[in-house]
């Protein structure tokens, strides 16, 4: 019970850090400057929905798309790993990582799918986490790390939600530390991924 509880603050904590809600918000805030209500509800609505579609279908398949190209667990670690620690540093540098591009974004629901979906809310740092989780555990854990994304997609649904008042009330200041501060757990979870992945494949595990 203790390493199932252990489990779930980590995954928790790693989501958080990935998909980073508070920083997310102010992209929304832009995205959807202009729109009525209802558009931003609808679009708020759909892009966390298909966020979640896309990394529960990873989370369920990762095991065969392993086996498809016949790619080891190590090598998984350790890449994802180096593709998270990169996805971290950039945002402790205040850069804007290549994959949140939002130029010549035009405001309509379509961007519920694209860019807000994939890949600000299901990116590949998002997916290579929760693959990485479920890479070599039980159904438990697996099931656990679908309905800890759930949770994280509802959190990030009401912080959008509520995205206009939190901006104005915290300010963009605030917002932007806290967005280092997830850069750092972003850049210390790939560099986890890393050891993990040289440990497995020296056979390290005890250590």
């Amino acid at each position: 019970m203790d390493n199932l509880i252990t489990f779930s603050i980590t995954v928790f904590t790693a989501f958080f850090a990935i998909t980073n809600p508070i920083s997310n918000m102010t992209v929304f805030v832009s995205l959807t400057q202009g729109a009525d209500v209802k558009t931003k509800h609808d679009i708020n609505k759909r892009s966390n929905f298909i966020a979640f579609i896309i990394v529960a279908v990873f989370v369920l398949l990762g095991k065969y798309i392993f086996e498809l190209f016949n790619i080891s667990i190590p090598a998984f670690k350790i890449t994802g790993g180096i593709l998270i620690f990169f996805i971290g540093f950039d945002m402790l540098q205040s850069k804007q990582s290549n994959v949140k591009t939002l130029d010549n974004v035009h405001i309509d629901e379509n961007i519920a799918v694209s860019p807000l979906a994939i890949p600000i809310l299901a990116g590949p740092g998002t997916i290579v986490t929760a693959m990485n989780f479920v890479s070599n555990v039980d159904t438990v854990h697996t099931i656990l790390v679908i309905l800890i994304f759930g949770s994280m997609s509802l959190i990030t649904y009401f912080t959008f939600k509520l995205s206009d008042v939190i901006v104005r009330v915290v300010g963009n200041n605030v917002i932007s530390v806290i967005g280092k501060i997830m850069g750092l757990i972003i850049a210390i979870i790939g560099t986890g991924m890393i050891i993990q992945g040289i440990k497995i494949s020296f056979n390290l595990m005890t250590i």
